[in-house]
């Protein structure tokens, strides 16, 4: 046993002494925030678009300020949006929004703003003289570059448009003059038959308020954001739970082809059993994902304790209630045995990446499925596909994960979980004779080497 203990410490003083792992450890939620806040972020940093207006003739006459109408429509709409948001929050929390919830609620508005035309387009007859105006204001050395000119005409009653812009690739502009341009008709069309354009300005800003009750929500009657948040939060750990298996069982081996191809491996060998060396490196490796999983929580929590602190206690609740978190590291222990195990035996044939891709393909295939599922598992978590997948020992700790907060059966509950942890009993004795094979001999992996180390299992 001490051997063991060995074994394992020194696994995980090899990755935690080391600059790097703390780094890659720190940035994947740094990343994790910035992709789920991506388009936050280019929102908030998107240019304010300088656009000009230009009427192309009698016949377009009125256009312009009808698009610019639109515009301020647009602008109101918007604002009376964050003011319904604001008060929400108010009434859910019976507090002000926070500062960053406020900022975010701002986020999102116009980013497009009418200039007056420039002198030079405005003179310009119609044709190619006016073309090349336009190219100039448009071209990257122009001293005040427009982002687009944009020409309104008529074809009969019909308004139409010429779009110029600085940038071919950028149709922010040209998405919105179509949509103004189908309103400003829409109107026309109305009026022509009759109908107060003021009938239907109401009938566009019209907002219906709605309210969602469930018996099941926390008040019996209407549902509120609380309700929603168990189902979040299983969908975070079953997320959470394919990282750090995955990273661990990475981790694994990379190590140990890494010790087979030094010939340290062969060293260890002489002082302690396969099956010593196997469990202390999973046991290290194990103790590392733990690490990874506190400073994750710690700074998950921190961050929400700080700038959400409602939020962070109602996670915090989620977690404690109905034994989530206990779920929780149970489906990690299951699931990391299962990939760890098998991660280490494959290591044990391999002395280069190279070599283990021939069954690691396979395994990322499997590794793929939950995360394509757990959507589905999010919204319907009681669909016959998410129920028989997630009875599937490879796929139950994730898909499981985010099922709990559906409250499903206890039986299923409990009986995925005997059944995970009877095949991850399964993989550690097949994984653990290839891996004493794998580690006595040099033979190169394959499907065929693989099946017949579990058959012979080594010494």
């Amino acid at each position: 046993m001490s051997r063991i203990f060995l074994i394992a410490r020194r696994e995980y003083a090899a990755y935690a002494k080391t600059v790097g792992f703390w780094l890659s450890l720190l940035a994947f939620p740094l990343f994790a925030v910035l992709g789920g806040g991506v388009q936050v972020l280019i929102k908030s940093s998107e240019p304010v678009r300088e656009v000009a207006l230009v009427e192309s003739g009698p016949q377009a006459t009125g256009l312009a300020a009808a698009v610019r109408q639109v515009l301020q429509d647009d602008a109101d709409r918007r604002a009376a949006r964050q003011r319904e948001e604001i008060e929400k929050a108010m009434k859910a929390s019976g507090a002000p929004p926070g500062a960053a919830n406020q900022a975010l609620a701002g986020l999102g508005g116009n980013r497009l703003r009418f200039v007056d035309t420039p002198a030079d387009i405005a003179a310009a007859a119609p044709g190619p003289a006016r073309d090349d105006a336009v190219r100039r204001h448009l071209e990257k050395e122009a001293d005040q570059r427009l982002a687009a000119v944009v020409f309104l005409d008529r074809n009969g009653e019909a308004p139409t448009a010429r779009v110029w812009t600085a940038r071919a690739t950028d149709d922010t502009v040209e998405d919105f003059i179509r949509d103004a341009l189908k309103s400003i008709n829409r109107k026309a069309v109305f009026a022509a038959s009759g109908i107060d354009t003021a009938i239907v300005d109401r009938t566009e800003t019209f907002r219906p308020e709605i309210s969602v009750f469930s018996p099941n929500s926390r008040s019996g009657g209407e549902v509120s954001f609380r309700d929603k948040l168990p189902m979040l939060v299983g969908l975070a750990g079953g997320f959470i739970l394919w990282s750090l298996i995955l990273t661990g069982a990475s981790i694994l081996l990379n190590s140990v082809m890494e010790e087979k191809s030094n010939k340290i491996l062969e060293v260890l060998l002489s002082s302690a059993s396969a099956t010593e060396i196997l469990t202390g490196k999973v046991l290290g490796v194990a103790m590392l994902t733990l690490s990874v999983l506190a400073v994750w929580g710690v700074l998950g929590l921190g961050g929400l304790a700080r700038f959400a602190p409602d939020q962070a206690a109602d996670i915090m609740g989620v977690l404690w209630s109905g034994g989530m978190l206990g779920w929780f590291l149970a489906f990690m222990v299951g699931g990391y045995l299962m990939y760890a195990v098998l991660f280490a035996a494959i290591g044990a044939f391999c002395e280069t990446p190279r070599d283990a891709q021939t069954l690691m393909g396979p395994i990322m295939m499997i590794l793929v499925v939950p995360m394509l599922t757990l959507s589905m598992a999010l919204q319907t978590p009681d669909a016959p596909v998410v129920k028989i997948l997630s009875w599937i020992p490879l796929f139950t700790p994730f898909l499981m994960m985010a099922r709990m907060p559906s409250d499903p059966p206890l039986i299923e509950s409990i009986g995925a979980l005997v059944t995970m942890f009877a095949f991850a009993g399964l993989m550690v004795w097949v994984a653990g004779r290839a891996f004493r094979a794998g580690a006595l001999s040099d033979v190169k992996l394959s499907w065929k080497s693989f099946a017949a180390a579990i058959r012979g299992g080594g010494r």
